[in-house]
C-alpha cells in the first residue's frame, strides 16, 4: 500500500527537461468542465475552432492535452452558443481575436445571437464579426454617478399642485 502512494507522487515530480512544462487537462476532464461531449470537443478541435495548447494528438492512442487558457476559451464557446450565436459567427469571432493578438483574459464579449462584441481593457468595443469596426457605446453606471454627484450640490424643489395664480405668475415672467 505504501508503495502505490508512493506511485502516485512519482507523477507529480517533473522529469528531467520538462521543468518548465505546462500542466494539461485530456478531453473528458475538459467535457466535464466545460459542459460538452466528447463528440464537440473532437470537433471543435479537428475543424482548427480550438487547439490543445500542451500537446496535439499523434497518432492513434495519444491523447490531447488542453491548457487552462483553452478550457477558458471552450467555455466562451459554449457560453455564446447557449446565447445562440451559431457556431460560424463564433469562429469567425475568435479568428479576430487571435489575428488582432487580444488577450481574451481582458475582453468581455457582448452577444445578442447574431452579433458579437468585444469590451477591450481600454474600454472600446469592437464588433467581431464587423471585421474591427468600432461601435459606440454608453456605459450609464459612470453617467448616473456624475449626475448624482452634480445633482446633490444644487438646491432641489418640491413640486406642490400648479394653481391659476402660478401659471399667470409663470407667463407672465416667461413673455
Amino acid at each position: 500500500m505504501a508503495e502505490r502512494r508512493e506511485n502516485r507522487y512519482l507523477r507529480d515530480i517533473p522529469l528531467p527537461g520538462l521543468e518548465d512544462s505546462q500542466p494539461g487537462y485530456r478531453g473528458p476532464a475538459v467535457c466535464k468542465i466545460v459542459g460538452i461531449t466528447y463528440r464537440q470537443l473532437d470537433y471543435w478541435t479537428t475543424t482548427g475552432l480550438i487547439t490543445p495548447s500542451v500537446r496535439n494528438a499523434e497518432g492513434s492512442g495519444s491523447q490531447r492535452l488542453y491548457a487552462f487558457d483553452d478550457i477558458v476559451q471552450l467555455k466562451v464557446i459554449k457560453s455564446l452558443l447557449d446565447a445562440g450565436v451559431s457556431l460560424q459567427r463564433i469562429r469567425a469571432a475568435l479568428e479576430f481575436v487571435r489575428e488582432r493578438g487580444l488577450d481574451m483574459r481582458n475582453l468581455t464579449l457582448l452577444a445578442d445571437g447574431t452579433k458579437v462584441y468585444a469590451l477591450d481593457d481600454k474600454q472600446d468595443i469592437i464588433d467581431l464579426l464587423g471585421r474591427g469596426q468600432g461601435v459606440f457605446a454608453i456605459a450609464v453606471a459612470p453617467v448616473y454617478q456624475s449626475v448624482e454627484t452634480e445633482v446633490t450640490q444644487m438646491p432641489s424643489e418640491r413640486a406642490y399642485p400648479a394653481t391659476s395664480q402660478d401659471s399667470e405668475v409663470t407667463a407672465a415672467s416667461e413673455g
